[in-house]
């Protein structure tokens, strides 16, 4: 072997040596920074709905995978339909990799038509997803409600967070689209606020809630104790077979693609982010601990006993999906500012 060829052996080895200290020395950096610190995941919603039940899930098992081991707490921050939390971890938090969120799947559409925010959803990183959600549309018996036609027949009420609420804006949407004529009643902190209104008769349907949350808290709801009015998927879930999806109740074109783009945030579903501004191995650590949580035996486990549906991607998938969301037609925008704004 010739002196050159040697040469070029001991380069080659003492990069990759170099290369390998330089990973280490990222992780160790990494491990010394969590260590001892407490990491919070804002829920913007208060307790009881899918958001709160996903975010505490994630609290339990996340930190055991973070470098450093740090402590992981849930802290509920209800308000102006979860964007109160957006609007915390965007100017507010520290953005060091400390903060992290479980807001609204609709946030990169709503900041779409709405810029006055004066927040760039794609400054947020999303850590990975832990389920793609299904919004489904609750009447009880009570109500006298048979089925989705009853809607275009009488007025009826829907309860809502804020106006910018999925059940608020399903609503709207569907007024504009499909001829039903809801009535959103607004200012209840979460989903478990609008069940209890539900229950009391206060309003006649809850128009957001989730097929996960349906399947452990009020699996009798999909055996007929209830009316389930439509769903907001892309396609009729295997689930929710006999109910329709907005997409298919809407009377024209642009009603469809409308419906199509509102199915679309269910890609986001429940899932975590944190704020700008995190440094990048720290970013890196974190989605790989998130998807080393979906795969810890111990949380399968845990999913499994009860009954928690699981639908995983990765943080750089979703926010491919809200660099997607931004690009968006015009046409659209617009069609979407008119039924989100109201």
């Amino acid at each position: 072997m010739s002196r050159i060829t040697w040469h070029l052996m001991a380069l080659f080895a003492t990069a990759i040596a170099q290369l390998a200290f330089s990973a280490s020395a990222r992780a160790d950096a990494v491990a010394d920074f969590y260590r001892g610190k407490t990491v919070r995941l804002i829920v913007g919603y208060g307790t009881g709905g899918s958001y709160d039940l996903y975010g505490r899930l994630a609290v339990e098992f996340l930190g055991r995978h973070i470098p450093g081991n740090p402590t992981v707490i849930a802290v509920n921050m209800p308000g102006a339909g979860g964007f109160k939390a957006v609007d915390y971890l965007y100017k507010v938090a520290p953005q060091d990799g400390t903060q992290l969120g479980s807001t609204p799947q609709q946030l990169a559409m709503t900041l779409l038509v709405d810029d006055k925010m004066g927040i760039d959803p794609r400054r947020f990183s999303y850590l990975g997803r832990l389920v793609s959600m299904v919004d489904v549309a609750v009447a009880l018996p009570k109500s006298g409600i048979k089925s989705f036609e009853d809607t275009r027949k009488r007025e009826i009420t829907v309860g809502a967070g804020q106006a910018t609420s999925t059940s608020a804006i399903y609503a709207r949407a569907l007024n504009a689209y499909a001829g039903s004529r809801f009535k959103v009643i607004t200012g209840y902190s979460g989903t478990k606020e609008i069940e209890l209104a539900l229950e009391r008769g206060e309003v006649d349907v809850n128009g957001g809630e989730s097929l996960p949350t349906i399947i452990v808290q009020n699996p009798e709801w999909l055996q007929g104790k209830a009316t389930l009015l439509f769903q907001s998927g892309l396609k009729r879930h295997a689930q929710l077979p006999k109910v329709p999806t907005m997409t298919e109740l809407a009377t024209n074109d642009e009603g469809k693609r409308v419906m199509g783009v509102l199915a679309g945030t269910a890609e986001i579903g429940r899932s975590i982010l944190t704020t700008p501004g995190v440094p990048s191995e720290r970013l890196a650590a974190l989605r790989t601990a998130f998807q080393a949580m979906l795969r810890d035996p111990e949380f399968i486990a845990a999913t499994q006993k009860r009954k928690v549906m699981i639908d995983g991607a990765t943080g750089e998938q979703l926010d491919a999906t809200t660099r997607d969301t931004m690009k968006l037609p015009k046409d659209i925008i617009e069609a979407l500012r008119r039924v989100m704004q109201k």
